[in-house]
């Protein structure tokens, strides 16, 4: 069974509903990566997580995931809370089918249960609304790398996290910066003579 993504050990303490999000945001095209959602092989996994029972999801369900998918990826690129009230707009607009009602029948605890709407479309809703709730929405970045884009959740204690990998990403960049700088100054004292 093919794996869906592979966790650093800081990624280990990743809230399930935060990993989850991740993993559907990072399952669209980008870079090198074909949208996972194209794949029978993973879209039953990726979408579990959710509520997506055994079975390929519907065409309609995949369609619905897709538009959702790319409203949250408005959202996490939406720098300013100002920028995104449109992106918030627009998802609330598409999860507008879903309801929920409360469940107090375990003492001293509440749950929504849902009651209408798709119900993957349901899953990630509470997933989405879990984050926000816990004031921990803004975690969810985009790497700095223009050319790896990847979604990942920041789990430093400063919220400045800025690669989905030091170790790929960061580095790398660092590397390079490293060099533009070393050979700007090596052709600065050639320029002056």
């Amino acid at each position: 069974m093919p794996t869906i993504t592979t966790r650093t050990d800081q990624e280990a303490s990743v809230p399930a509903p935060a990993a989850a999000l991740v993993d559907l945001l990072n399952s669209r095209a980008y870079a090198i990566h074909a949208d996972k959602l194209d794949n029978p092989e993973l879209v039953t996994d990726l979408l579990r997580p959710f509520g997506q029972e055994d079975g390929e999801p519907s065409p309609r369900r995949l369609d619905l995931v897709r538009a959702l998918r790319a409203d949250l990826m408005d959202l996490v690129a939406a720098g300013d809370p100002a920028d995104a009230a449109q992106d918030w707009a627009a998802f609330t607009g598409r999860t507008s089918s879903v309801t929920f009602q409360q469940d107090f029948s375990t003492p001293g605890h509440v749950r929504l249960r849902q009651v209408s709407g798709d119900p993957v479309v349901g899953g990630i809703t509470l997933d989405v609304a879990a984050l926000v709730t816990a004031g921990t929405w803004s975690r969810l970045r985009i790497c700095a790398n223009d050319v790896c884009r990847r979604v990942f959740y920041d789990t430093t204690r400063s919220r400045t996290r800025r690669w989905h990998s030091y170790e790929i990403c960061g580095n790398r960049n660092n590397v390079a910066a490293y060099r533009a700088r070393t050979a700007r100054s090596s052709a600065t004292p050639d320029a002056q003579h």
